[in-house]
């Protein structure tokens, strides 16, 4: 967090006529959110770094996107806009993750310091609806976003392991096309089947339209995220929303449309091995709870575990062929929708024992004799990622540059949506040479 705001402070002081950093809230623990604005255009793109605390790519792509844009007239002048990046949404959250972002990048390393919040507490979603928000950092979003009525809103996120996919509140037709020649440049694998979109509609190859938001169960939130956010609060000024996910942990396998070879097969594995390791986990939870009072942290550490371990036992039953509704079927499933679901099934577990390892730890003690077990567990699941799903850890200057492609081609193609038919000979920003990387 403190490098990237000292970053911003800098490009800001070197070009104050074209840049300003200023306050536009402040978070829980009263940590500042720094709004940095490129650009003095009358169209307003708003791009949103760090909602969810363990996805720190944003942060350094905000500020990869501020330099290519100083760079650049075209994308402000010549397309009369004005560049708005939040530097990070939940900082509170991302200084909890800071114990693995100096690497090394290995996955045990990443989820024994995995942080993410529990689902009431992530600043993106309304469950209760924008009149309600109680975390300052929704409200301060929420406040930018009635202020600026932002043609183009982007919300950078970074899966953990997977592949790159977009998800769109407004069709932006071509940008499966702009995606998938970013994704072949860089070897980033596209998720043509991810978990989170699977009842969603397919706008194209690793593009997905979000559902408008309905009344929906905490359970059904969690796991679809189709409730009402701050991707669909500025639907009303025409804002076109882009979620652009890049992977830090690539599996190929994610983007193999093939026909499986066994779908109910590989169903019923990926449910019996989900509601297996629910098992081990809710065990190792009451073992754990009695010895937690006192704990730094404890409660902000349950309470993803306990939404996490809420929603195992629905999906299990949901994958599960002999078990799931006939009334809300499964899609029609490839290979990559079936790879997917074994990793989303493996995540969940993984990352809840990585914050019990956490708790464990914080607690200065383990009179529950729980940690040997814990690290047995994320060694084993870790090693199913790399060994089993070939995850591959991806440098970060190719997710920045992946992440800042797709931004651009998003913002041309959402400008041209606003204005009307292109000009003949406008840039293609979207695919556009690749320039020289900083370091990692």
């Amino acid at each position: 967090m403190d490098e990237t705001a000292a970053r911003a402070a800098a490009l800001a002081a070197g070009r104050p006529g074209d840049v300003r950093l200023r306050r536009v809230g402040l978070s829980r623990a009263g940590t500042p959110l720094w709004l940095l604005s490129v650009g003095h255009g009358t169209r307003q793109a708003l791009v949103v770094a760090g909602p969810h605390a363990n996805e720190p790519v944003g942060g350094a792509t905000v500020l990869r996107l501020a330099e290519r844009v100083l760079a650049d007239p075209r994308l402000t002048e010549g397309a009369d806009a004005t560049w708005n990046l939040l530097l990070c949404l939940d900082p509170d959250g991302l200084r909890h993750n800071e114990g693995w972002l100096t690497g090394p990048y290995t996955l045990g390393r990443y989820f024994r310091r995995f942080f993410r919040p529990g689902f009431l507490e992530q600043p993106e979603w309304l469950p209760e609806g924008a009149d309600a928000a109680a975390l300052p950092e929704t409200r301060a979003l929420l406040r930018l976003q009635d202020e600026l009525k932002p043609f183009f809103q982007c919300s950078l996120h970074g899966v953990d392991v997977g592949g790159g996919f977009v998800e769109l509140t407004r069709d932006l037709p071509g940008l499966a096309q702009r995606t998938a020649h970013a994704a072949a440049r860089l070897g980033i694998p596209r998720e043509l089947g991810p978990y989170d979109t699977l009842y969603w509609p397919r706008l194209g190859p690793a593009v997905y339209r979000i559902p408008p938001p309905s009344p929906r169960d905490l359970a059904a939130a969690i796991t679809e995220a189709a409730v009402e956010s701050t991707w669909y609060h500025p639907h009303r000024y025409g804002t076109v929303t882009a979620v652009v996910e890049s992977p830090m942990w690539g599996v190929a396998a994610v983007e193999d449309a093939s026909p499986p070879a066994d779908r109910d097969a590989a169903l019923r594995t990926v449910s019996r091995t989900l509601r297996h390791d629910t098992r081990l986990l809710e065990r190792l939870l009451t073992r754990v709870r009695p010895h937690l009072p006192g704990t730094p942290d404890a409660a902000r550490l349950l309470a993803p575990v306990d939404d996490y371990l809420l929603v195992c036992p629905g999906l299990a039953t949901a994958w599960d062929p002999d078990t799931a509704d006939p009334a809300h079927p499964l899609p029609p499933l490839s290979t990559a929708h079936l790879t997917a679901l074994r990793i989303a099934g493996r995540r969940i577990a993984v990352r809840t024992a990585g914050l019990l390892h956490q708790l464990v730890t914080g607690a200065g003690h383990d009179p529950a004799g729980a940690l040997p077990e814990l690290d047995g567990l994320i060694d084993r699941w870790c090693a199913d990622y790399h060994d089993g799903c070939q995850a591959r850890w991806i440098p970060v200057a190719r997710q920045v540059e992946y992440q800042v492609r797709v931004v651009l081609a998003a913002f041309e193609l959402a400008g041209r949506r606003a204005a009307g038919p292109a000009r003949s000979g406008e840039p293609d920003w979207g695919t556009r040479p690749a320039v020289p990387m900083h370091r990692e």
